[in-house]
C-alpha cells in the first residue's frame, strides 16, 4: 500500500465522525491518530480558561438531529450527514410550520445540491443545513424538529508530538482538527501530518520536529498561550497544513513579511517541483498562520495547501467528500513535505577556501576537453556559479535561488566540493 493510500484509508475511517472545536468527536479522532503515532499526547483546557484575549468555550456534543414531516419521514437527518445540523446548536424538540422551519435552515444556492457547513460557536443558536434543491421540495405542513445535543462546561482538547533531533531548534507543523465530515478542508491536513510524524520518528535528523493538532483559531491561540516561551525560543521554521488532498496545484501563504526560512524553503521546493504553484502574501491568510504570525508572537509559519481554503467551490460543503480527494494527490503532498524537510535538514552556509577561481578539471569537476557549450552541457559551470556565491554569507537555499537550480542539485555540488576541500561548512 502506498503512503497516499494509507492516508486516504485513514481519512475514510475518520470521515463519519462529527468534530467541532470541542467534544467527544475530537477525542475519538485523536484516539485513531494515536494508533498511527503513539507519541501523540493530548491535553484538556477547561471551559472558561483565559488564553490571551480569548476564553475557552463550553463543550458541545451531539447525539442526533433530524426534521420529520407529517408522515414521519426524515427530510433532514444528522445520521445521514453530520453537516445537516449547525455546529454548536442548542437542544430542541418542537413542532413548527414550514415558514418557521425555513428560517432555521441554511442552504448554499450557488451549489443547489450541496449541504453547507455552518457553525455558531460564540452565539447560542440552533439550526439545520440542507441542499437548496431538497429544501425546494418541502411541502406545506408541520414538521417535527429535534436536536439532541448538550452544551456544558467541559474542555477543549488539543494534541502535539515532539520528535527530538540533534538540535533543540524546531520545525513546526500545525494542522487543525475541528470540522465535521469534510475531506480536503478537514482531514487531509491532520492525516498527512500524522504519517509525516510517524516517518520522522523513525529517522535521524538535525532539527527537532513539533507537530500540533488543534481546533482552528481558538486552538492555535490556546496552544501558543500554553507553549509561548518554547515556541519563541526554538521554532526556526513552521507550516500550517490544510487542503492537501485535491489534484490541483499547490499554494503557499507567506509569513507576515515573507522573508523567513519558512518562506524561502517552501517556495524553493515549489518553484522547481510545481512551477505553476500559487503564492499569496500574508494579507490573503485564512487559517492558523494568522495567529502564529501576530506581532509579539512572530512565529514564522507559512500556510501550505493544494487548493487554498475558500478558493474551491466545494469548500465548506458536503461536496468536499472522499470523492473530491485522491490517494495520488495525498501521496504527492506527502512527498512534497518530505522534500521540504530535506531542504531544511541540509541547508547550510559554506565558504569558498580557494583564492580566485579553482582549477576544477584536475579534481574531475570540469571537462578535460572543451568545446562550445560543453561546460554548460555537463553542468560544470553551475559548480563555478556555486563557488561564486559560497562566500560564507549565503545558505544553500539562497544559492539555489540565485543560480536557479533545485536544492538537491545544489546540495550535491556542495558535497562534491567539500570532499575536495575547496569549501567548508560554517
Amino acid at each position: 500500500m502506498t503512503k497516499g493510500e494509507q492516508i486516504y484509508r485513514l481519512m475514510e475511517e475518520l470521515f463519519p465522525i462529527c468534530r467541532s472545536i470541542t467534544g467527544d468527536g475530537v477525542r475519538q479522532t485523536f484516539q485513531k491518530l494515536k494508533e498511527i503515532c503513539p507519541s501523540l499526547k493530548t491535553y484538556e483546557i477547561p471551559t472558561g480558561t483565559k488564553v490571551f484575549d480569548w476564553e475557552i468555550p463550553k463543550e458541545w456534543n451531539i447525539r442526533d438531529a433530524y426534521v420529520e414531516d407529517s408522515q414521519g419521514r426524515r427530510v433532514i437527518d444528522f445520521r445521514e450527514n453530520n453537516l445537516h445540523v449547525v455546529g454548536y446548536s442548542l437542544p430542541m424538540d418542537k413542532t413548527i410550520s414550514l415558514p418557521e422551519l425555513k428560517k432555521m435552515i441554511h442552504t448554499y444556492p450557488k451549489l443547489p445540491d450541496a449541504v453547507p457547513y455552518v457553525t455558531s460557536y460564540y452565539k447560542e443558536a440552533s439550526g439545520f443545513c440542507m441542499s437548496q434543491s431538497r429544501m425546494n421540495e418541502l411541502e406545506d405542513g408541520n414538521y417535527h424538529a429535534v436536536i439532541d445535543s448538550e452544551l456544558k462546561d467541559g474542555s477543549l482538547t488539543y494534541g502535539d508530538i515532539l520528535i527530538p533531533g540533534e538540535s533543540e531548534q524546531e520545525i513546526l507543523f500545525s494542522t487543525y482538527i475541528c470540522h465535521p465530515s469534510m475531506a480536503n478542508n478537514e482531514l487531509s491536513g491532520p492525516c498527512t501530518a500524522i504519517y509525516l510524524a510517524q516517518h520522522l520518528a523513525r529517522t535521524a535528523h538535525k532539527y527537532t520536529y513539533r507537530f500540533v493538532f488543534v481546533p482552528e483559531t481558538i486552538g492555535s491561540i490556546a496552544y501558543i498561550n500554553r507553549n509561548f516561551d518554547q515556541l519563541k525560543k526554538n521554532v526556526a521554521a513552521g507550516y500550517n497544513l490544510s487542503c492537501l488532498g485535491d489534484d490541483r496545484t499547490y499554494t503557499c501563504v507567506s509569513t507576515r513579511y515573507g522573508n523567513t526560512l519558512s518562506d524561502r524553503a517552501a517556495e524553493l521546493v515549489l518553484r522547481h517541483r510545481f512551477p505553476q504553484y500559487n503564492h499569496y502574501p500574508f494579507l490573503n491568510r485564512g487559517s492558523d498562520e494568522r495567529q502564529y504570525n501576530m506581532p509579539g508572537v512572530d512565529i514564522p509559519v507559512c500556510g501550505l495547501y493544494r487548493s487554498k481554503s475558500n478558493e474551491y467551490e466545494q469548500y465548506h460543503t458536503s461536496l468536499d467528500n472522499m470523492d473530491f480527494v485522491s490517494a495520488g494527490a495525498l501521496g504527492d503532498s506527502f512527498q512534497f513535505l518530505l522534500d521540504l524537510v530535506f531542504v531544511l535538514e541540509h541547508n547550510a552556509v559554506y565558504k569558498n577556501l580557494c583564492l580566485c577561481e579553482p582549477q576544477l578539471g584536475k579534481r574531475g569537476l570540469y571537462p578535460k576537453t572543451s568545446s562550445r557549450g560543453s561546460s554548460k552541457a555537463n553542468g560544470a559551470f553551475k559548480t563555478i556559479d556555486f563557488l561564486a556565491y559560497a562566500d560564507g554569507t549565503n545558505d544553500l537555499i539562497s544559492i539555489a535561488n540565485t543560480i536557479q537550480m533545485p536544492f538537491s542539485d545544489v546540495f550535491d555540488i556542495a558535497q562534491k566540493l567539500a570532499e575536495t576541500g575547496l569549501i567548508e561548512k560554517l
